[in-house]
């Protein structure tokens, strides 16, 4: 059976230098806002789903909470557990298998990190997760890309050269999904590299219904990282805040 193509890419090499902007600066500023919104407890539990190295989790321990990051790629986990301590723990998990029950006081699933999979059972699998490894009244965020924003600014095709490698992306949808295909040409190797993302269109009613399903209760929705209120038309990012009311 075919690798899921997010198992492969997400533990390239090619996947890290095609996403570098997304740098420490950049994950301050956000987790810097969301921290003045919520408020949290000193010592509260937080687990970021999907965490990558960890750039949001290492803002977030840094400030002090109890931060725990799981990841399907392995790579990513090996690299963020150099900076594991005390406060900062991660494991490599399948989000879509259950984690740690009634333990955290907030989750955070950040940038997309969400709709890959080929099925809306595995998907509602991953909401459940999520949902279950909270304790009751905790708080889960998501950070998903506004579909219908998406759908109107999409940049059909663009080049990027980073550090001698060639991206060349090329961006469609149809009426469920986002494709990205990545061809990528390093003068190390003969023949280039093609990987293809696949994100499928949720939008806030469908986020409303899965969380509901699985006892989330969505509070407040944002429209980017400035927290400006959310426009089903000109908000890039669709922010939720949800509350785990049973």
């Amino acid at each position: 059976m075919q690798q899921p193509w997010f198992k492969d890419w997400f533990n390239s090499s090619y996947y890290h230098q095609l996403y570098s902007n997304r740098d420490k600066t950049e994950a301050e500023a956000f987790i810097n806002k969301l921290i003045n919104y919520l408020k949290p407890a000193p010592n509260n539990r937080m687990l970021d789903v999907a965490c990558g190295k960890g750039r949001h989790a290492k803002q977030l321990a840094e400030k002090g909470f109890d931060v725990t990051g799981i990841d399907l790629s392995e790579e990513s986990i090996l690299e963020a557990l150099e900076e594991a301590s005390e406060k900062l723990h991660f494991y490599t998990h399948d989000m879509r298998l259950p984690f740690w029950i009634n333990y955290f006081d907030y989750a955070f699933n950040f940038f997309t990190s969400f709709g890959y999979f080929r099925t809306q059972r595995e998907h509602d699998n991953t909401i459940r997760t999520i949902a279950q490894s909270l304790k009751l009244n905790g708080i889960f965020v998501m950070d998903y890309l506004n579909v219908h924003y998406s759908e109107e600014h999409t940049i059909h095709q663009a080049e990027k050269i980073t550090d001698g490698v060639k991206f060349t992306i090329t961006k469609w949808h149809d009426e469920f999904h986002f494709y990205k295909k990545i061809l990528i040409e390093d003068e190390m190797h003969t023949e280039p590299f093609t990987y293809t993302e696949k994100v499928a269109k949720f939008t806030l009613g469908n986020f409303t219904e899965m969380f509901a399903y699985n006892g989330l209760q969505i509070q407040e929705v944002f429209g980017d990282y400035n927290f400006d209120h959310y426009d089903i038309k000109k908000s890039p990012r669709l922010i939720m805040i949800a509350k785990k009311i049973k």
